[in-house]
C-alpha cells in the first residue's frame, strides 16, 4: 500500500495510508432519472505565459480528452462556464474556440445541443457597459454557441448587475434575449459566493424580492427556458424555487453542498463538483435509475466532505481543487491554470482534498497520485 506524508492545518505532519482505488466502471446509458451536466475544467498551456492578467492559452488536447471522459461516463457537459475560469482567466477569444471544439468532439457521442451546453455572457465587454450595450453583447457570445451546435447558458453578467438601475432593467435585458433565441435555454443564477460582482442580482440584495423577479421572468417566458441553473448554495430556498417553477421547467441544482439530497428530491444537476467526482456521479445516477435511493446515497455520501472542501470559502476559488484532482487523476500532466490560478488555495488545503479524494475512491492511480503530490509538497519544504 502507498503512503505519504501530508501537512495538517496547524502544521504538523501526518503520515497517510492511500486506499485501494475503486474500480467505477461506464455506465451503458445516459442517466434517465435526471437531466445532468457536469461543468468542465479547461487544461492550460503549462509551457505558455498563463500568468495573472495573460491571454489564456489552453492545452487542447488534454481539455478535449477531459470531456471524452465526462461524456463517457453518461454525462452531459458544461462548458465555458465558471468552472471553466470564465470571469477568472478565460478570455473571449479562447472561450469561443473553446465552444467551437467542445461542440465538434461533442458529435462523436451524439447530438451536441443535447450533449453540451455552453455559457453565453458580457465577459468581453468593458465593466462601463450601458443596457443596450450588455444585450448585443449577450445576443453575440449567444449567436457564437449556436452557430457551434452547442445547447446555451445565459450566464450572469457582471456589466448588467452594474449597470442595472432595479428589477426593471433585469426583465428588460431578459425579455430582449428570450425573446430571440431559438431552442430554450438555461438561465443560470450565480451567487455572489461564486461571484462577489454579482451581489444584488435580478434587482435586489433581499433574497424573496429577487426569486420573485426571477420567477415572473421564468414564468413569462417558460416555452423558452429549458431550466434554471441555482447556484446559491441555500437548499432549502432552491427546494421552494424548483416547486414554484412552471411545469416542464427544469431546476439544475448548482448546490456543491447539498447535492444528493437535492437531486434525490427531484432537481436535476449542473454541478461543478461532478469534474472530479464524475465516476462516483454516474454510479449513483445508475442507482437512480433503477429506483434504489439507498445505494444513491451511498455512492455520494463520501463525495460530500471532499465537495465542500472544494468549494469552502473562498469559493471562487473551488476551480484550484478541482484541477489539482484532475492532475492527481492522471487526466493532465501539469498542475498549471490560466490566470495562475493554481495558487488560489494553500499547500494544506490541497493536502485536505487529496485525503478526501483518497477516501472517496477517486484516486485511480494511487502511485501517480502519491508521486505528483509528493512532488508539489517538495515545493513547500515537505518531504517523505
Amino acid at each position: 500500500m502507498t503512503a505519504i506524508t501530508l501537512p495538517l492545518p496547524d502544521g504538523r505532519l501526518e503520515r497517510h495510508q492511500l486506499g485501494e482505488p475503486v474500480a467505477w466502471t461506464p455506465p451503458p446509458a445516459v442517466p434517465s432519472s435526471r437531466v445532468a451536466y457536469a461543468a468542465a475544467h479547461v487544461v492550460a498551456d503549462p509551457l505558455a505565459d498563463n500568468t495573472p492578467g495573460a491571454p489564456a492559452v489552453l492545452d487542447w488536447d488534454a481539455t478535449l480528452r477531459f470531456r471524452r471522459h465526462l461524456w463517457s461516463y453518461g454525462l452531459r457537459v458544461a462548458d465555458a462556464m465558471d468552472t471553466a475560469q470564465r470571469n477568472m482567466g478565460l478570455d473571449w477569444p479562447a472561450t469561443r474556440e473553446l465552444i467551437r471544439r467542445s461542440a465538434d468532439a461533442a458529435r462523436e457521442f451524439g447530438d451536441p445541443a443535447d450533449l453540451v451546453a455552453c455559457g453565453a455572457g458580457t465577459d468581453h465587454l468593458p465593466p462601463s457597459a450601458t443596457l443596450e450595450e450588455v444585450v448585443a453583447g449577450y445576443l453575440e457570445q449567444i449567436e457564437a454557441v449556436q452557430e457551434a451546435g452547442a445547447g446555451v447558458v445565459i450566464m450572469a453578467s457582471r456589466q448588467l448587475a452594474r449597470a442595472a438601475g432595479g428589477p426593471e432593467d433585469y426583465r428588460k435585458v431578459y425579455d430582449r434575449l428570450l425573446t430571440q433565441t431559438g431552442r430554450p435555454v438555461i438561465l443560470h443564477w450565480l451567487g455572489e459566493m461564486f461571484d462577489p460582482q454579482l451581489a444584488g442580482y435580478w434587482g435586489s440584495r433581499d433574497l424573496d424580492a429577487a426569486t420573485e423577479t426571477f420567477l415572473g421572468l421564468v414564468h413569462e417566458h417558460a416555452g423558452s427556458v429549458d431550466g434554471v441553473k441555482v447556484s446559491l448554495l441555500d437548499a432549502a430556498h432552491e427546494v421552494r424555487l424548483r416547486e414554484r417553477l412552471p411545469e416542464g421547467v427544469r431546476l439544475y441544482t448548482g448546490d456543491d453542498f447539498n447535492y444528493p439530497e437535492l437531486i434525490g428530491g427531484g432537481s436535476h444537476a449542473l454541478l461543478g463538483v461532478f469534474d472530479p467526482i464524475a465516476p462516483a456521479a454516474a454510479a449513483a445516477f445508475q442507482a437512480l435509475d433503477a429506483g434504489d435511493r439507498a445505494r444513491f446515497d451511498a455512492v455520494l455520501a463520501p463525495t460530500v466532505p471532499l465537495a465542500r472542501k472544494i468549494f469552502e470559502t473562498p469559493t471562487y476559488h473551488y476551480k484550484t481543487g478541482i484541477v489539482f484532482l484532475a492532475w492527481l487523476a492522471g487526466h493532465q500532466d501539469a498542475f498549471a491554470m490560466v490566470n495562475g490560478a493554481q495558487s488560489g488555495r494553500s499547500i494544506t488545503h490541497l493536502a485536505e482534498v487529496f485525503r478526501l479524494a483518497d477516501r472517496a475512491g477517486l484516486l485511480p492511480d494511487p502511485d501517480l497520485a502519491a508521486a505528483r503530490m509528493r512532488a508539489l509538497l517538495a515545493t513547500a519544504g515537505v518531504t517523505g
